[in-house]
């Protein structure tokens, strides 16, 4: 009897539990992230939702470009000194900005977009400080300076050139004006409570020295090529060389893959102003030729 009384109270026990898991699975990848403690820990797998079963976050996920629009430039953020700072401080009319938006803690993606940048960055002869900026914004609005300090060492190390720490700039704020901003460019992501982690997508944004969206760039690796191109575009010829600006002129920038792709028409006008050239350049040479030629027969 005793047995069959301690098995009956076991399993109204386990029934409790699974009956206060189903409750909660409910709420596991709608619920906002608990700013009350640093990190939340995993939620157990109690119904299989790591299986096929659970729903996914991904559907919410995408970046949509909103190319031409301009960015939030009154938003108030904390820089990694922890200063209050206007996002508009960094887009001075003299140079474009390269915008990143990830979070600092991130423990996959957020780190492959930034080590992305710094490896195009690298082999630019464009050069941060000189010829563009850097700016991340974390949208976690639980990450704040130390977060933001560190990650903001740790990849102007990897870039090499420490004289121009001035010009990546790390940024951290309220859910407000993260907000403010993601809604801008375009940016979609969810937290997913299951996990504790937040579901986004990957890219890096090119925006011109007066804070209009110029470019986007998807993915976790950019081409040095596009890159350089993009800012050279953003800029409207303030940085670059001649070369850059004949090779925007034969490039076309295809939004829907992120490249500039050979352009026919500017291909062929180019070929055909050195073509002209050149047979200006014979004409001008025969006639001198012919000029010295008389001259010595009239000696």
């Amino acid at each position: 009897m005793k047995l069959f009384v301690s098995n009956s109270v076991l399993c109204f026990a386990a029934a409790a539990l699974l009956s206060a898991g189903a409750v909660h699975a409910d709420t596991w990848d709608t619920a906002p992230p608990a700013f009350t403690k640093p990190h939340d820990l995993p939620a157990q797998d109690l119904l299989n939702m790591k299986g096929a079963d659970r729903p996914t976050p991904l559907s919410n996920v995408n970046i949509e470009q909103r190319l031409n629009s301009t960015l939030p430039l009154d938003t108030v953020f904390k820089d990694d000194h922890g200063q209050d700072v206007k996002l508009g401080q960094y887009f001075t009319g003299k140079r474009p900005v390269v915008l990143s938006l990830v979070y600092y803690e991130c423990p996959m993606l957020c780190t492959q977009v930034l080590n992305g940048l710094v490896r195009a960055a690298r082999v630019l002869p464009l050069k941060v400080g000189r010829d563009f900026d850097v700016v991340v914004i974390s949208f976690d609005a639980r990450e704040g300076t130390k977060e933001a300090s560190e990650k903001k060492t740790s990849y102007v190390k990897m870039y090499g050139r420490p004289e121009t720490a001035d010009s990546w700039h790390f940024l951290t704020g309220s859910i407000g004006s993260i907000k403010s901003v993601t809604d801008a460019v375009g940016f979609k992501y969810i937290w997913d409570a299951h996990t504790a982690q937040f579901a986004h997508a990957s890219a890096i944004y090119v925006a011109t020295p007066e804070g209009k969206l110029s470019k986007y760039f998807m993915g976790i690796e950019y081409s040095p090529k596009d890159l350089r191109l993009g800012l050279v575009d953003a800029s409207s010829g303030r940085i670059g060389t001649v070369v850059d600006q004949v090779l925007l002129y034969c490039y076309h920038f295809d939004p829907q893959s992120a490249k500039y792709t050979p352009f026919a028409l500017g291909l062929l006008r180019v070929a055909g102003a050195f073509t002209a050239l050149a047979l200006g350049g014979f004409v001008v040479i025969m006639l001198r030729r012919d000029s010295r030629q008389k001259g010595k027969r009239a000696a």
